[in-house]
C-alpha cells in the first residue's frame, strides 16, 4: 500500500518578521495571490491593500508620534496580521496538498523533512568551577536534540571511575550544575544528548577533573 503523501502546511513565520519586512512580505502576497487562479479568496484585494497601506503609513509615523503613534502601529500591524493568517490558512486549504499551487500564491510551504536521525555522540565542552563542590559542564548539541543528560562518578584509588549516577535531564546544554562533589576529590564526567531515532545518543568521552 502506498504511503500516504506529507500534508502541506502554510509556513507562518511571517508573524515574527520586522515591520519593514513584513509589509514587503505582504506586499508580495498581494502581487502573487490574486492571479494565481484561486477563488472565493476570503479577503478582497482592495481590502488586503487598504490593509497594507494602513500599516505603512502608521509605520512610517511612528518615529515623530510618540507612545501613541507606536500604539497605532503595533493595533495595524496586528490587524494586518488577522488578514494574512486568514489567508494563509484558505491557501493551505485550497493548495489540496499541491506544493506548485501553495508556492504560487506567494506563501511558503513547512519543511518536509522531518525524518529523525540517531543522535552523534557528543563532547564534553567544557568544566568549569561554581560554588563550592559544584561544577558546571557544557556539552556540544545538534539541532534535532531535545536536551541532554550528565553523569558523574569519583575516581576510585584505583584510577578507575566508581558507580555512575546520572543527572536529571537537562533542556540546556550549557552550565549544566552538578552538585554534593567532595573539593579535592577526583571526579569522571560524560554526557549525551536526548532525541533524534534513538532516543539517546553515545555517552561522550570521559573527562576527569579535580573539585573544587
Amino acid at each position: 500500500m502506498k504511503p500516504a503523501s506529507p500534508i502541506l502546511r502554510v509556513l507562518l513565520s511571517f508573524g515574527s518578521f520586522p515591520d519593514n519586512t513584513l509589509i514587503t512580505f505582504a506586499n508580495k502576497i498581494l502581487l502573487m495571490l490574486y492571479i494565481a487562479g484561486f477563488t472565493d479568496i476570503p479577503v478582497t484585494a482592495a481590502e488586503f491593500q487598504a490593509a497594507i497601506a494602513i500599516f505603512s503609513k502608521s509605520k512610517a509615523d511612528q518615529p515623530s508620534g510618540g507612545v501613541a503613534a507606536t500604539a497605532e502601529k503595533d493595533k495595524q500591524r496586528a490587524a494586518l496580521l488577522v488578514i494574512l493568517k486568514k489567508l494563509a490558512s484558505f491557501v493551505q486549504e485550497a493548495s489540496n496538498n499541491d506544493m506548485a499551487v501553495l508556492l504560487s500564491s506567494g506563501f511558503q510551504a513547512m519543511s518536509l523533512n522531518r525524518a529523525p536521525y540517531p543522535l552523534s555522540k557528543p563532547t564534553i565542552l567544557r568544566i568549569v568551577t561554581g560554588m563550592t563542590g559544584e561544577a558546571l559542564v557544557t556539552v556540544s548539541t545538534e539541532r534535532i536534540a531535545r536536551g541532554c543528560e550528565i553523569r558523574v562518578a569519583e575516581i576510585g584509588e584505583d584510577g578507575a571511575p566508581g558507580e555512575f549516577r546520572i543527572l536529571p535531564f537537562s533542556t540546556s546544554s550549557r552550565n549544566i550544575a552538578v552538585t554534593g562533589l567532595i573539593p579535592g576529590k577526583l571526579y569522571a564526567y560524560q554526557g549525551r544528548t536526548v532525541g533524534g531515532s534513538t532516543t539517546y545518543s553515545d555517552w561522550s568521552d570521559l573527562l576527569v577533573q579535580r573539585a573544587a
